[in-house]
């Protein structure tokens, strides 16, 4: 019976492989809007819940951190248990979680609600990548659909800020998450109707330690980070570093002895592979970082309306969107060493530029900086895959790619906890010159990547 079950959805999958890809690029622009859209709504959150910038920095750091620290195990999973009953899951909870933070009456349950939220898209990012990968059995046709896959995802970063503002400014910031709720009914009915099994694979198993470690560790890390740039902070942060090393220490021993081990630790000793994540991480630190504190300067200190500071930043994401195809074939053709040094130089000139922005500047002023910055990540972001995946043995491939993507996800976790730290409020006098420090470390970062790039990732895969 359950045979001819997983045969007939197969049936329906083969028929419909374009409707599949379509609920699953749904599932991953839901998981990556929610990345940036949530930006915009910020000033507003607080003002309606009373929070402060730090109850704001978890607002957004609730979900990456969930979102990061989980995907390689919901990845894991749904290799063992089938990546449709994943996806399903992830879709139910991220709804749930949705509508839970559209209710939410304190900062304290939204943040709550926000991890859970994190946790749901965990399972959906590697999930509906899966499915794309199993209904496209053909190399030529799976690279296309997966083009498309990664295409919308783009496209998701890019529409966050301007949905988001949209949103706040007719209907208020809880429409942000209510929109949510009809995208994933739709979603969850038309994924159990048409998206078939996967087979399990029996014999992996979760690490589950190293699953939940990792996050620990990771929250950890960003609790030190808020905490130190809160007035009468006292020792919390300190003590919270403390527990950062005992974590780190527990981690790498138990994925040294873990028999399936979340981040094998053989692979990291391959210079490519660990510079390639460190850039990645590296990227996402310094731009989401760098986007929360430029909302709050566009909203709090230029007194922009949401939608207002939503188009504001277009300019730094409509070039990711435009010229990651381009930039893909570029790195087919070159390799991933060159692209991946010239996109974190130019992002670095354009993070720079926004040194020059004051209290009375206008968009205008803000236009170079972004329009660089997002050139750079457009050259930078597919090439830091590749170089990720083409510095492993080929049958790890899968597990790079979210090796590469828990990177990104972490870095921007940290990222908006430590340069919303040293930025300050935004209604403190000091709040622009921060900004002007934040802006200045990420640039700097930037050129580290560049080097390291240069000296340790190879013209081609180091397969």
């Amino acid at each position: 019976m359950a045979q001819q079950a997983a045969a007939r959805g197969a049936e329906r999958a083969a028929a419909s492989p374009r409707a599949v890809l379509v609920v699953m690029c749904v599932g991953s622009f839901l998981v990556l809007l929610d990345v940036t859209i949530v930006n915009v709504a910020l000033p507003a959150i607080g003002a309606g819940l009373d929070a402060g910038v730090s109850g704001l920095q978890w607002v957004v750091d609730g979900y990456a951190i969930a979102l990061a620290g989980l995907m390689l195990g919901a990845g894991t999973a749904g290799d063992v248990h089938g990546h449709k009953r994943v996806v399903l899951c992830g879709l139910a909870v991220f709804g749930v979680a949705s509508l839970g933070c559209a209710l939410a009456p304190g900062i304290a349950v939204l943040v709550a609600c926000r991890v859970v939220q994190g946790a749901g898209a965990a399972m959906l990012l590697p999930g509906t990548l899966a499915v794309v990968a199993h209904v496209f059995p053909g190399a030529a046709a799976r690279a296309a659909a997966i083009g498309l896959w990664a295409g919308i995802g783009s496209a998701a970063l890019s529409a966050g800020p301007l949905l988001g503002g949209a949103l706040v400014e007719v209907a208020g910031w809880r429409a942000v998450f209510l929109i949510n709720l009809p995208v994933v009914a739709v979603a969850f009915a038309a994924a159990v109707r048409i998206v078939p099994e996967t087979p399990g694979a029996p014999g992996r198993r979760i690490d589950l330690p190293g699953v939940l470690i990792g996050a620990a560790l990771l929250g950890v890390v960003t609790f030190a980070l808020i905490d130190a740039g809160r007035a009468g902070a006292g020792a919390r942060p300190v003590a919270a570093l403390a527990l950062t090393a005992v974590l780190l220490a527990a981690f790498l021993v138990v994925e040294r002895r873990a028999a399936d081990p979340m981040l094998p630790p053989a692979l990291f000793r391959r210079p490519a592979f660990a510079t390639a994540n460190a850039v990645a991480g590296t990227m996402n630190l310094c731009s989401l970082g760098l986007l929360f504190v430029l909302t709050l300067y566009l909203q709090r200190v230029l007194g922009r309306s949401a939608f207002a500071a939503g188009l504001a930043v277009l300019p730094l994401f409509v070039p990711l969107s435009v010229l990651a195809p381009p930039a893909g074939r570029l790195v087919a053709r070159v390799g991933p060493r060159v692209p991946m040094a010239a996109g974190l130089l130019c992002a670095a000139v354009g993070i720079a530029l926004l040194a020059r922005l004051q209290a009375g500047s206008d968009e205008l002023a803000l236009l170079p900086a972004e329009l660089l910055w997002g050139i750079g990540l457009g050259v930078l972001t597919p090439a830091v895959v590749a170089a990720a995946i083409e510095a492993v043995p080929t049958d790890r491939a899968g597990l790079a790619s979210a090796v590469n993507n828990t990177a990104r996800q972490a870095g921007g976790a940290v990222g908006i906890a430590a340069f919303g730290a040293l930025a300050g409020p935004p209604a403190a006098r000091g709040f622009v010159g921060g900004f002007h420090t934040a802006a200045l470390v990420a640039a700097a970062l930037y050129v580290a990547a560049a080097a390291a790039s240069l000296l340790l990732v190879p013209a081609r895969g180091s397969r």
